[in-house]
């Protein structure tokens, strides 16, 4: 066994470029490293490796294994996949496995096969650190992302936080708002956050940074990301809808109020989707002013004691004061719409077919679901009303682009 594992002693430079060779052809992705981490980072390490395990063999002090966990975890920070770490090492392993068999003479078959599980041995003990090392400097890296999102978002010296954490600064960024269509408890809203980050990274060239909060929270993408994609990656394949407002920030200074502009746009939104300031508008500007909105929200108070009668004015306004959409929408017919319409006009004195009307109920529809939506906040545990939130077959849906086209609710 020790004659045989001498034999390599000598090949163990052209066993490290055959490593890095089959590397480069059969582990995805590896290709596109840097021409000097292939040609001397990975060939040191192949090269470490073997040594280790060939001195092993003979009784000799084995390599130090910090080496391996520090590329490992140098591997994290530079966006290697876990799968290619992994699929790295097994390709050493074949190398040397076909090496070992061809130095292998007549005779030696036990030496070979007791060899053959020295390495599997060694492999596994190997996979078991890289693994525990990358995950920790994967850790360490969404910690300082982390750390990156929350200092661009309060304004607090954004530029020295990326310097130290060793992270690229964008130009400028693209601040998205991110929440559910129905109040979720936290956990549930970090859920949400990260299958939308996750969605996101591939269209933001991996460079896309997140903070959560209680409805979900932000995400930071650089400013070039295409909007298109971001419809298209909402709009289809997550677990649940999600509701994004979307609001630029021409520099890094101009993040915290592209962050709280894109919240009250989410705040705001009613249809699942990727909204704009130009697709609530209206809602957005009348969601700013204090004094009037206790009396404004209400206007919808004489509705309460009635079932249905702020839901189908709701729908009205969604379908765009099409009482037969409504009529789908509420899954009733037409002339029941018409009724709840009349006697929502009658307890209110506002005719939800006028201008006027229009106007009021949606500025006051609009403030009586973000006041629903304080109200979660401060006590998670109280079910919020529902009828003002369009349900399944709302007119808000069947929107397939993903995204409200410049309609504010009037």
């Amino acid at each position: 066994m020790v004659g045989l594992a001498a034999r390599l002693e000598a090949r163990i430079n052209q066993l490290a470029r055959l490593v890095v060779e089959r590397q480069r052809a059969e582990v995805p992705g590896f290709d596109g490293l840097p021409g000097d981490m292939q040609d001397l980072e990975i060939a040191s390490a192949a090269r470490h490796t073997i040594r280790g395990f060939l001195r092993g063999v003979q009784g000799l002090a084995d390599s130090d294994a910090e080496v391996l966990r520090e590329r490992a975890i140098q591997r994290a920070s530079e966006g290697v996949h876990l799968t290619g770490l992994l699929r790295g090492y097994h390709v050493a392993t074949e190398v040397v496995l076909d090496a070992l068999g061809a130095a292998a003479r007549p005779g030696e078959e036990a030496a070979l096969l007791w060899l053959t599980r020295r390495l599997f041995t060694t492999v596994n003990s190997l996979v078991e650190e890289g693994t525990e090392a990358f995950l920790l400097g994967l850790a360490d890296q969404q910690a300082a992302k982390r750390e990156l999102a929350a200092a661009l978002l309060r304004g607090d010296a954004p530029q020295e936080v990326a310097a130290r954490c060793g992270l690229p600064l964008e130009p400028g960024y693209l601040v998205l708002s991110v929440r559910a269509p129905e109040p979720q408890e936290p956990v549930a809203a970090r859920r949400l956050l990260h299958q939308v980050l996750v969605r996101l990274t591939p269209a933001a060239d991996g460079r896309a940074l997140s903070l959560p909060n209680e409805q979900g929270g932000h995400i930071l993408l650089p400013l070039a990301t295409p909007h298109a994609d971001l419809v298209q990656q909402l709009s289809t394949g997550l677990s649940r809808p999600v509701i994004a407002g979307a609001a630029l920030a021409a520099t890094p200074a101009d993040v915290p109020a592209a962050a709280e502009q894109a919240h009250r746009i989410s705040a705001v939104a009613r249809t699942p989707g990727v909204h704009r300031l130009q697709d609530v508008l209206l809602d957005y500007h009348l969601s700013g002013p204090k004094d009037s909105a206790a009396e404004l929200a209400a206007l919808l108070a004489p509705l309460d004691a009635h079932t249905g009668l702020t839901e189908a004015v709701a729908a009205f306004l969604d379908c765009d004061l099409d009482r037969r959409r409504t009529a789908q929408a509420l899954n009733v017919h037409p002339n029941t719409v018409d009724n709840r319409l009349a006697r929502a006009a009658q307890l209110t004195g506002l005719d939800p077919h006028t201008t006027h009307g229009v106007q009021l109920f949606g500025a006051a529809l609009t403030l009586r679901r973000l006041t629903e939506g304080s109200a979660h906040r401060m006590d998670r545990g109280q079910a919020s009303a529902g009828p003002l939130r369009p349900g399944p077959g709302s007119c808000g849906e069947g929107d397939d682009s993903g995204i409200v086209r410049g309609k504010a609710r009037r």
